[in-house]
């Protein structure tokens, strides 16, 4: 009984003692209630204004919070390691020991103590660097391959909702994780879309597999309020606005209305904020009488924090008027934008930049895509350079998947070639982005305490085509079984890019519409000196016709009337005196090729692809039903009566040695259409359709989408076909498909799928033994094609390569072949081995900006055959963007353009196109 009394007495003063911590005595020596939260409320208002940071110590810790029990302790040795450190321009000779998913030493490194369980790799002196950081991706929320129970990157709820996370509908299933870590992607800020004017909150993602495969087990560094905890210092929570043309579009609305929203929105936050402080001054004075609850809204919160200092801004912004809008912004309720993305004006007015509230925001740009609506016409492909010599901190990156964020580098490696510095090019994707997101204590530098995120390159990263031999993240390694590929000793060294500065001035003086046209059009005598290699085409092929021999220094071409007259030595070209009043041009070691030649996007119909007004418009489809009478159900719609000449598009990709191209009239990108109609072939460099050899072939083929994702079914595109193609039709239709059955003009297939190439070859054989005659088929795209590439061989048809640096975009192209390191082979590889006619295009399927690459043939045919790991000759290469295309699409070959170029051969990073030699206009143009 004692023993009962003395515990009894005991509850009795815990719980005595336990009241009393809910009173305070006030000034006037009346008890006040406390809140029961009190000590919660108390250090809440304490932290209020602390901003993120890393705790103390963070750089000392022994192990990562991502450590994979189980990993081994790796050294590599003998690696030219790019630090990260000073600007970006350190690199040291030496080692680096990775453990406990960490950074523990580099440079000089004893790991004696490790003993057998050390993990040795010598890398041979190849180029090492942290992981690559995308600061823009929409990968697991835009999740690959696409489908509809997968599409969560907009709500189109309201055009303000802080409140909305990126993580909630992070798929982990995404395809793209993997493909990123082929491509040394380490960390990615996975944004909301570009849709509401605030379209939620954003989050830091490692694309590497989880043990708990979930969502949240991918995150780096989650911030604390995920799971309702406070810690101070808190952590970086990042957010994505958007301002321009999107949010006015989607809501209909105009700018005016867009910047309202965010006036008003922040307005709300400002009003929460304000309370919250008097709320907290109070509580920390002991004033509790009639307090309340701390002022708090779910809803709001966030956007409090964005006023705190406590989030990452990302701005979707393109335009000089939305950036200085969102400027005004910042200094109105003074807060931080990090990043102002796309930004494709910001290196017109990067002043107005360093106007913004608090630290001057970062542009995270692309490298060349723009033009394709009105918000992007004045990008340059030199704002990175124009921005890094302001002092802006210049960010690449991907919007993936409209880039693959497997190819992050390779927007760095455009940077450069455009004119950025090699140190900075770098830094934009891996260390500047790292800091920008608030992560650069422990990614986007090789620093001991770092995490272990680390990439073994096969070349100098910014070399074309470099690609991984290993990528390890938080210390485990990823690539499985990596197939490596050689690549020529030349590729370990920083390319020599050519020289832009005055591109990139008149970009600046001119506004990005600086005039793109030839210097000079000249149709008598030019020389060409100093020239190291001429390849020329001969019976549908490119040969090497001349290259120079050592001691006998460099030749000449000498130029009439846009023909060549001679080439090869000064001493072979006799004819050099006689072109004494000639223009001279010299190459300076450089080399005269073939003009490539685009397929697969509008250029030639359009001038800005997402601007109605300026394009010839979407054609009729013949399974719709919807045909006027005037026009005729039998009518085939020829894509030459629509076209347009000089677009900055198509004069861009004529100063980048694309002298031609071939286009069919548009299709809905909302249907994805059926019956294009009657291509067209034409030359990028011609002022208008009359001048002289500005059409180079009025009607090339008949072009056939045959996707998963139109409108009408597979089977009811393909009866229609076997319809046609059984001559049941008359009039134009019934003639088109006439001479398509006999041979005199090519089918042209937009297609992926491999059954449905499956079921037009089939189809192909049904009617050619019907009729004894041979059908010209061209796939196009054919992103499956490897599957089928032998009966693609027997049946003779052609394919041209849509992407050959595949992505499954959708269903229809899941079962793509990654290539090295992932697969030995490539489309393009497996499709030569069998025999079958191949060249490479652009992907014509998925909606997109796709105009803006077909400048890049050169370095698409260039990368393309590094793959084939020295399989392919240069003359073979090129080949791949020209003469092949041509044959494959129905163009006379032996009429053809040259290109010259400066320091280097047209596949080469280190080459500046300098002049087109055109037969067909009978002049040459200088550049």
């Amino acid at each position: 009984m004692d023993r009962l009394r003395r515990c009894t007495a005991l509850l009795l003063l815990c719980g005595c003692l336990s009241i009393s911590t809910l009173y305070r005595v006030s000034q006037d020596d009346t008890a006040v209630p406390l809140p029961i939260h009190a000590e919660e409320t108390i250090f809440k208002c304490r932290t209020l204004h602390s901003v993120p940071s890393p705790p103390p110590g963070f750089s000392d810790r022994e192990q990562s919070d991502r450590f994979v029990p189980g990993t081994r302790p790796t050294l590599l040795k003998n690696a030219t390691l790019w630090t990260g450190r000073d600007a970006g321009l350190e690199v040291v000779q030496g080692d680096l020991l990775i453990d406990g998913g960490i950074i523990k030493a580099v440079g000089s490194v004893d790991a004696g103590a490790y003993g057998d369980e050390l993990n040795v790799v010598d890398v041979e002196g190849a180029w090492v660097s942290p992981g690559i950081v995308d600061l823009h991706s929409h990968m697991g929320v835009g999740a690959s391959p696409g489908l509809t129970g997968a599409i969560d990157v907009n709500s189109l709820k309201a055009s303000v909702q802080p409140w909305l996370r990126s993580l909630d509908a992070l798929n982990t299933h995404d395809e793209s994780y993997r493909l990123a870590i082929a491509g040394g992607l380490t960390t990615a800020l996975v944004l909301p879309g570009s849709a509401n004017a605030i379209g939620g909150q954003a989050f830091v993602i490692k694309p590497r597999p989880t043990a708990e495969k979930s969502s949240s087990s991918m995150l780096l560094e989650p911030p604390f309020h995920l799971n309702g905890s406070e810690y101070d210092p808190p952590r970086w929570r990042q957010m994505k606005h958007a301002c321009g043309e999107n949010p006015a579009r989607v809501y209909g609305g105009t700018r005016m209305d867009t910047v309202w929203d965010f006036r008003t929105a922040y307005n709300t936050a400002r009003i929460l904020k304000e309370k919250q402080d008097v709320y907290c001054d109070k509580a920390l004075a002991g004033q509790w009488t009639g307090l309340g609850e701390f002022p708090d809204d779910l809803a709001w919160e966030a956007l409090v924090d964005v006023l705190r200092g406590r989030v990452k801004v990302h701005n979707h912004c393109y335009e000089a008027v939305d950036i200085d809008g969102m400027v005004r912004l910042t200094n109105e309720f003074k807060f931080s934008i990090a990043a102002f993305h796309h930004a494709h004006e910001s290196y017109l007015i990067p002043e107005a930049l360093k106007k913004a509230y608090g630290t001057t925001p970062a542009s995270a740009i692309f490298a060349i895509i723009g033009r394709y609506k009105r918000e992007s016409y004045r990008h340059s492909e030199y704002a990175p350079r124009i921005l890094a010599d302001a002092g802006i901190d210049v960010v690449m990156k991907t919007d993936h998947p409209l880039v693959n964020s497997r190819y992050l580098l390779h927007e760095a490696q455009q940077a450069h070639y455009y004119g950025l510095p090699a140190h900075i090019a770098l830094s934009s994707v891996i260390t500047t982005p790292a800091r920008i997101m608030g992560m650069a204590h422990r990614i986007g530098s090789l620093v001991k305490g770092h995490d272990a995120d680390i990439v073994v390159w096969d070349s100098h990263p910014l070399a074309l085509g470099a690609a991984p031999k290993q990528v390890y993240i938080d210390g485990i390694p990823q690539l499985e079984r990596p197939y490596l590929i050689t690549k020529p000793s030349s590729s370990l060294k920083v390319p020599h890019t050519p020289d832009f500065d005055m591109e990139a001035r008149d970009a600046v003086e001119y506004d990005g519409t600086q005039a793109l046209e030839p210097k000079a059009t000249i149709s008598g005598a030019v020389v060409f000196e100093n020239v190291t290699s001429v390849y020329i085409q001969r019976e549908a092929e490119v040969v090497e016709a001349y290259l120079a021999q050592d001691g006998l220094g460099n030749g000449v071409i000498l130029v009439e009337n846009g023909r060549m007259v001679c080439y090869g030595s000064q001493y072979a070209c006799l004819e050099t005196k006689a072109f004494a009043g000639a223009t001279r041009i010299d190459l300076e070691g450089g080399s005269v090729a073939p003009g490539l030649v685009s397929v697969g996007t509008d250029i030639g119909l359009n001038d800005v692809q997402f601007e109605a007004s300026t394009t010839d418009g979407v054609g009729f489809d013949l399974l719709s039903g919807e045909i006027p009478s005037i026009v005729g159900e039998e009518t085939v719609i020829r894509a030459v009566d629509g076209l347009k000449f000089q677009s900055r598009d198509m004069l861009l990709a004529y100063r980048s040695g694309v002298t031609s191209a071939v286009v069919s009239p548009q299709i809905s990108s909302e249907t994805h259409g059926f019956f294009s109609g009657l291509a067209t072939a034409f030359s990028t460099g011609a002022k208008h359709k009359l001048e002289c050899g500005a059409v180079i072939k009025n009607v090339s083929g008949l072009h056939v989408t045959l996707s998963m994702s139109a409108s009408h079914s597979i089977s009811t595109m393909i009866g229609t076909l076997r319809r046609l193609l059984s001559g049941a039709s008359h009039g134009d239709i019934g003639e088109q498909f006439k001479r398509i059955v006999e041979g005199e003009m090519p089918l042209v297939l937009y297609v992926h799928n491999a059954d449905i190439m499956a079921s037009m070859l089939a189809l192909k054989a049904e009617i050619e033994a019907r009729t004894g005659t041979t059908i010209k088929m061209t796939f196009v795209g054919a992103a499956e094609s490897h599957l089928i590439a032998a009966e693609i061989a027997v049946a003779g048809v052609g394919v041209i390569v849509g992407n050959s640096r595949p992505f499954p975009t959708d269903w229809q192209t899941r079962r793509i072949l990654a290539g090295p390191p992932f697969t030995e082979d490539t489309t393009l590889g497996v499709l030569l081995k069998h025999n079958v006619s191949v060249a490479i295009g652009i992907d014509p399927l998925p909606r997109g900006p796709l105009q803006s690459f077909a400048r890049n043939a050169r370095f698409d045919a260039a990368w393309a055959a590094l793959e084939m790991d020295g399989e392919l000759s240069s003359a073979d290469t090129l080949a791949l963007a020209s003469v092949n295309v041509a044959s494959l699409l129905g163009l006379d070959v032996e009429e053809y353009d040259l290109v010259a170029t400066r320091g280097g051969t047209l596949l080469e990073f280190e080459s500046k196109v300098v002049g087109v030699i055109s037969s067909r206009r009978g002049v040459t143009d200088i550049l």
